[in-house]
C-alpha cells in the first residue's frame, strides 16, 4: 500500500473497519470454543458422577491401546504388591545384610532387602536377634518363597501350614503361606513359641525343625548357629565370604542313607502344636 493511501483519511478509514471486522472474524471461533469449555466445566461441577464416567472411559481406552500395542494387558497397581524395597533405602547394617544374602543365595536385593527390614521389624517384639530369623529362613529354604518340604512345611520358613492354619486366619487363609511377609510373620511366632517352651535358642531350634530331644537333628542347629554368625559378621562390617569351602563345614551329625540331604523334616508336625496366644 502506497504511503498515499496510508495518508488519505477515507483510506485510513476503510483499511481500520476492515482490521475491525477481521479480528471479529478470528474471535469468533475462540469465543465458542471458551463457551463449550464453560458449558462442559458447569455440567462436570454440577454432575460429579460424570466426571468419574468419563475418567472411567478415559482410561479404558488407554488401556486397549496399550494392550493393542504391547500384547498385554498393564496394571498399575502391581508394584504396590511387590515385596521389595531399595537396599539404599536401609539403614546400614540391614543393607549390608541385604546384599550379602543376595549374592550367597542368587536372590535380587530388592525383595531381600525387604525381609530383613521385617525380620528387624519383627525381632522386637518376638525379642529374638534378626540375624537369627534370617538364618531360620535361609537354612529353610535359601529364600524361596514358594518352597515345600515333603512333608507339607511351605514357604520361606518353612511353616507346617495345615497344622498352624489359625495362624493364617487373619491373613486371609491358608494360601497366604506363599506371601512372603505373612509366612515370615507366622514363622517367627512359632519360632518365638518354641524358644520359649525349651527355655533356649538351640532347644527351639531343634523344636522348630520338629525334633525332640532325644531326636537326631542332622546338623541343622549347627547350620542356623553357623549362618548366623556369619550374618552378625556382615552387620558389624566385616568383609565375609560367601562360599565357604566344605572342609571348613562342621561335619554334621550322621543321617540316615535313605534321608533327603536337607535337615530332615519328617518330624516338624511335631513344632506345629500350637500354642496359647
Amino acid at each position: 500500500m502506497t504511503a498515499y493511501a496510508l495518508s488519505n483519511p477515507a483510506m485510513r478509514l476503510m483499511l481500520s473497519a476492515r482490521l475491525d471486522r477481521f479480528f471479529q472474524m478470528a474471535m469468533k471461533p475462540f469465543a465458542l470454543l471458551g463457551a463449550l469449555v464453560a458449558i462442559v466445566a458447569c455440567t462436570l461441577y454440577l454432575q460429579p458422577g460424570m466426571t468419574q464416567k468419563l475418567e472411567s472411559q478415559a482410561l479404558m481406552w488407554l488401556l486397549d491401546r496399550f494392550e493393542s500395542r504391547h500384547g498385554m494387558t498393564p496394571n498399575p497397581d502391581a508394584v504396590e504388591r511387590a515385596t521389595a524395597i531399595d537396599p539404599a533405602d536401609l539403614p546400614k547394617q540391614q543393607a549390608a545384610l541385604a546384599h550379602w544374602l543376595s549374592r550367597k543365595y542368587r536372590v535380587a536385593p530388592e525383595p531381600v532387602s525387604a525381609l530383613v527390614a521385617e525380620a528387624y521389624e519383627l525381632s522386637h517384639n518376638a525379642k529374638l536377634d534378626p540375624t537369627l530369623i534370617l538364618s531360620v529362613m535361609a537354612i529353610e529354604s535359601s529364600f524361596n518363597p514358594f518352597a515345600q518340604s515333603p512333608v507339607g512345611a511351605q514357604g520361606l520358613m518353612q511353616v507346617m501350614t495345615k497344622v498352624h492354619k489359625d495362624k493364617f486366619d487373619s491373613f486371609g487363609g491358608n494360601l497366604a503361606t506363599f506371601d512372603p511377609v505373612s509366612n515370615l510373620r507366622v514363622g517367627v511366632k512359632v519360632l518365638k513359641d518354641c524358644v520359649d517352651r525349651a527355655g533356649s535358642v538351640t532347644g527351639g531350634l531343634r523344636l522348630y525343625l520338629g525334633a525332640g530331644p532325644q531326636t537326631d537333628d542332622g546338623g541343622y542347629v549347627a547350620k542356623v548357629l553357623a549362618e548366623q554368625q556369619r550374618l552378625q559378621q556382615v552387620a558389624a562390617g566385616r568383609s565375609v565370604p560367601t562360599f565357604i569351602a566344605p572342609s571348613a563345614v562342621p561335619a554334621p551329625a550322621a543321617v540316615k542313607p535313605d534321608s533327603p540331604a536337607t535337615p530332615p523334616l519328617a518330624d516338624k508336625v511335631a513344632v506345629a502344636q500350637p500354642t496359647e496366644n
